[in-house]
């Protein structure tokens, strides 16, 4: 049975280390799919409803800002993950977001 491409991106962000976070366009870059970073943040919108915790909050825009902070019910639950996880966050943006980051291609093999 083929996994779809919602899973996959799950399955990526359930590797996402507590303390980093990573872009849509990174995980869609690892999966093969690097114009579909749009599809990554649908698939973060639902994640909430899957079996299992997917760290949504992990998930941010390229430029580190909390773009889906709309979607945690409150407009600083994402900010509160982050925080209690030692991210800092200032004006809904990680600080030292490169610092933070984790890219799925450098520290995951790659996919088939």
């Amino acid at each position: 049975m083929e996994t779809s491409f919602f899973d996959q991106v799950y399955e990526v962000v359930r590797l996402i280390p507590p303390g980093r976070v990573t872009s849509y366009g990174a995980i869609a870059r690892y999966l093969g799919a690097a114009q579909s970073s749009r599809m990554v943040g649908w698939a973060m919108n639902n994640s909430h409803s899957q079996p299992g915790n997917v760290p949504a909050h992990r998930v941010v825009n390229r430029n580190g800002l909390l773009t889906g902070k709309h979607f945690f019910g409150g407009n600083l639950v994402m900010q509160e993950l982050l925080e209690s996880e030692g991210i800092v966050v200032e004006n809904d943006q990680v600080v030292n977001f490169r610092e933070k980051f984790w890219d799925p291609s450098q520290e995951l093999t790659i996919r088939d």
